[in-house]
Order: structure tokens, then sequence, then C-alpha cells
């Protein structure tokens, strides 16, 4: 799961660059990077829950 956290991370903020970049209108400008930047926090959520142990695992 750490794997597809950090591949999704990059396409949020791919995600909001391209809409810095192609949307003119500041409304769908502001909504695609809110979009984007969740994306980004979504993969970071799942890139930090990656990496944690699992609940109840025993620590060597």
């Amino acid at each position: 799961m750490k794997f597809a956290g950090l591949l999704v991370m990059p396409a949020g903020f791919f995600l909001t660059l391209a809409a810095l970049v192609l949307f003119p209108d500041n409304a769908r400008r502001l909504a695609f990077v809110v979009c984007g930047l969740a994306v980004v926090a979504m993969g970071l959520v799942i890139a930090v829950r990656g990496h944690m142990p699992a609940r109840g695992a025993s620590r060597p």
C-alpha cells in the first residue's frame, strides 16, 4: 500500500499544476486545485499507514 500512496501523491500534484495552467476561470481552477490537494493528502495518508506497524504486532 505504501507504493500506491507514493504513486498517488504525484498524480495529485500534476492535477493541481494542470488546473492552474488550463483553467482560466477562477472557480473551476479553485475546484480542481482543492481536488488535487485532496488527492495528495490521500496519498500521504496511504503512504503513512503503509509504514505503520500492524495492530498487535510485537516488536522484536
